[in-house]
């Protein structure tokens, strides 16, 4: 058997979990005398269930990361053509997915309407595509989430549940205030995401600088300095210009007046 055909059994099984390796089938084959258009045989059913299986995960990713389903936001459908900056390219190489091996985090800042949050989804998906687990909430969800939590006395689940994924994605930051206790729970995600192991980043979209994120958190200084956290090893894409919203918006004017009653109305 090739080479390329024992990395696709031992990648199938592994995909498949299960106990088989390719040296184990070329034995077999070997035992049993298959011929060359059996083990290609072989080969296509271990591939076909294989990638039912990646396909399978990837539609449960999806479904659980709270990302639009019907009209996916994606790097594929948002328009670059739009942007200008030397630094472009760094933009469109974020499907390669390198931020989230790497442990670094992403933050999309500007004003409403520049694609802030079709970035942030478009990195999402791409991680569901890959077999990353994502989640998408606002920053509002969040701060409501928490203290639910506490009210409920479920705050280690709650913060289980958000440090799992391997990509956190919270929009609009700067959007809501986060009291003292939520505030505290926030930075306990963070840090307990800072340890995770495998790969894993906190993605946030805001139409403020980082540096007025403080603002929105209330407590001491020395709990707020764990915001810098989240920017010790970031990638921050500051994104200016006008709306992308309302450029198929029509107006039309109309207006009222006195229609005057017709001669023999009501005589």
């Amino acid at each position: 058997m090739s080479e390329g055909f024992c990395e696709a059994i031992d990648k199938c099984s592994n995909v498949l979990k299960l106990d088989f390796s390719s040296s184990e089938f070329a034995k077999i084959a070997e035992e049993q005398k298959y011929s060359m258009e059996s083990v290609a045989a072989v080969n296509d059913v271990f591939a076909y269930i294989c990638a039912k299986k990646e396909q399978a995960t990837i539609q449960m990713l999806m479904q659980t990361s709270r990302l639009p389903l019907k009209n996916p936001k994606t790097f594929g459908n948002f328009d670059f053509s739009v942007l200008r900056g030397k630094e472009l390219d760094r933009l469109k190489s974020l499907p390669s997915l390198m931020a989230i091996y790497a442990h670094k985090n992403i933050a999309f800042i500007g004003p409403a309407g520049t694609g802030k949050t079709h970035l942030a989804m478009a990195f999402g998906h791409e991680c569901c595509q890959h077999g990353l687990k994502t989640y998408f909430i606002k920053a509002s969800e969040l701060r409501d989430k928490f203290a639910n939590a506490r009210r409920l006395g479920k705050e280690a689940s709650t913060l289980t549940s958000l440090v799992r994924p391997a990509c956190l994605i919270i929009d609009e930051i700067g959007h809501c205030e986060f009291d003292k206790e939520t505030t505290r729970l926030f930075f306990d995600m963070v840090d307990r995401r800072c340890n995770k192991e495998g790969a894993y980043n906190l993605v946030f979209t805001s139409n403020k600088s980082p540096s007025l994120w403080r603002e929105n958190f209330n407590e001491d200084d020395s709990l707020l300095c764990a915001l810098d956290r989240i920017f010790d090893d970031a990638t921050v894409f500051s994104i200016r210009g006008e709306s992308f919203r309302g450029k198929r918006l029509e107006t039309v004017a109309l207006q009222t007046g006195h229609v005057p009653t017709p001669v023999g109305v009501g005589q």
